[in-house]
């Protein structure tokens, strides 16, 4: 998968070195148990750069820096090439003074959240990321009309022997990717997730989603953490938001100019890492062992199945249903590739 991943970046011109990191980084995604936002998305990714919505060959810029903050141009780049380099930078910030900052103005999708603070996390740093989603699918709490994303934030944590703790959530009830993968299916959608805009009576068909409105996680209380991310992902940065968000799957070829931002916060400037990490395994060690309510097998901490998954699936593959190796096989043929099937 990372190889073929690499060849559709590299047939589609982006150059080797950029092409390596893209493509660990969206198979990261499927190793992680994040199907929506990995190889799923491959197709969508080379033909957003074959109609020129996204520059292959991107030449990022810091436009502003401070002791501790940044405001990163990604050149309308792939979005995991520019946030993992915002990444890098919000940790070289961090080493210096204790917290870094890093705004950052025309990028694309970058895949799952969680995928970079948690490299920030494996340098024993505090990280967060948050994103303008690049389509608006939810509306205001109450309101019928699209203007806002599902705009995802991820926080991760580190620990010692113990998983880091890494929260990735969308802010809607069900990311826009995972209504996409029921609608390859051609499975229903459980209602609460869409509302239709006129009536606000729920859609079960995940094909009738554009007659709706997308449902926030909590009701105001997401609509409102969807607000402040688009706020401070998308205004602070001169990025997209509301009315000014493009559709990266609607028609034309406008760049999308999508705000994301990444902090990373070192832990040793508050204690040592030592105690914190150790701190950190008790803690989760004694929130795993609390009494469970009625219907519960065992209490969930955030990161734990994800480092499950990533170890099963590293070392027994990754399932793909039939409809997407059938795509992938077109993206093969249309690029003159070896098929994904066909690879050792």
């Amino acid at each position: 998968m990372l190889a073929f991943t690499r060849d559709a970046l590299l047939a589609s011109g982006v150059p080797a070195a950029d092409a390596e990191i893209a493509a660990k980084q969206m198979i990261e995604a499927d190793l992680t148990g994040f199907d929506a936002h990995g190889i799923f998305r491959l197709s969508f990714y080379v033909s957003n750069i074959k109609q020129a919505r996204v520059n292959p060959k991107p030449s990022m810029k810091v436009l502003q820096r401070a002791p501790s903050t940044a405001l990163l141009d990604g050149d309308n780049g792939i979005g995991h090439l520019v946030i993992t380099a915002a990444s890098n930078l919000a940790l070289d910030l961090a080493r210096a003074t204790g917290v870094g900052w890093v705004g950052v103005r025309n990028s694309n999708h970058a895949g799952a959240a969680g995928i970079y603070p948690e490299m920030i996390a494996s340098h024993g740093m505090v990280g967060i990321y948050a994103a303008v989603s690049t389509a608006n699918h939810m509306g205001l709490w109450g309101s019928a009309e699209a203007m806002l994303g599902t705009n995802p934030i991820a926080i991760a944590i580190p620990a010692g022997k113990e998983a880091p703790v890494v929260l990735d959530i969308a802010t809607s009830v069900a990311s826009f990717g995972t209504i996409r993968q029921y609608a390859i299916s051609g499975t229903q959608m459980p209602e609460g997730w869409v509302v239709n805009s006129a009536t606000g009576k729920p859609i079960t068909d995940p094909k009738r989603v554009s007659e709706g409105v997308l449902l926030p996680i909590g009701g105001h209380k997401g609509s409102g953490l969807a607000l402040i991310i688009g706020l401070l992902a998308g205004v602070l940065n001169g990025a997209a938001f509301g009315h000014d968000v493009v559709d990266a799957t609607g028609p034309g070829t406008g760049a999308s100019n999508t705000g994301q931002f990444v902090v990373a916060l070192d832990v040793s400037r508050f204690i040592a890492p030592d105690v914190f990490a150790a701190e950190m395994d008790r803690h989760l060690g004694e929130l795993r062992a609390s009494a469970k309510l009625p219907g519960f097998d065992s209490i969930r901490l955030p990161g734990e199945d994800r480092r499950r998954r990533r170890a099963d699936r590293s070392a027994n593959g990754v399932q793909l249903p039939p409809t997407l190796i059938k795509q992938l096989d077109e993206l093969a043929a249309n690029l003159k590739l070896e098929p994904l099937g066909a690879r050792n």
